[in-house]
């Protein structure tokens, strides 16, 4: 699916979804427990490193980790990128009870995090569709999407008009 077509999908599926108006994080994810039927519970980790967000479905609940060193802003997009996976039904990549630990202690080499976190499973289709619920997602939170500003420059503002034009048109491009 084009970057147009994955957008409007993305569009039809936000306006399913239960979204609190103002927006609380608690009440945003006692919806998503509603529709699981199992508890959702958020843990911040310092120092994830590459990886920011992971989403761990359990027999008994839903568990999302985020990176706790970055702002605010960020924590709520890695978190809500986490939870569209959940509310899409995504499959996440498998992780055994030993990983879990693994990951939940700090001195983590780069090849145990590799290895328990297994990326690579994950379809660019996916992670596409869980980014951007969780922009469009914030976008409504913020009053809906805000244009770029364009340089002091007019050619630099010509060639920036060029390229929006010319990459809104590439329907296919990832």
């Amino acid at each position: 699916m084009g970057r147009r077509g994955l957008r409007a999908a993305c569009a039809r599926r936000l306006t399913e979804w239960r979204v609190p108006a103002p927006f609380d994080l608690r009440t945003f994810c006692r919806a998503v427990e509603a529709e699981r039927g199992r508890p959702v519970y958020l843990h911040p980790i310092p120092g994830m490193g590459s990886i920011s967000g992971l989403w761990l479905p359990r027999d008994d609940a839903d568990y999302v980790f985020y990176e706790e060193r970055t702002s605010p802003l960020h924590r709520r997009h890695i978190i809500l990128h986490e939870l569209s996976h959940v509310r899409c039904g995504h499959r996440p990549p498998p992780v055994t009870d030993a990983d879990l630990l693994r990951i939940l202690f700090p001195r983590l080499t780069p090849a145990a995090v590799r290895r328990a976190l297994r990326r690579a499973d994950y379809t660019t289709e996916q992670e596409r569709e869980a980014e951007l619920l969780a922009t469009l997602l914030l976008e409504r939170l913020a009053g809906g999407p805000r244009p770029p500003e364009l340089p002091a420059d007019p050619a630099a503002a010509r060639l920036l008009r060029r390229l929006e034009a010319s990459l809104a048109d590439g329907e296919d491009e990832p």
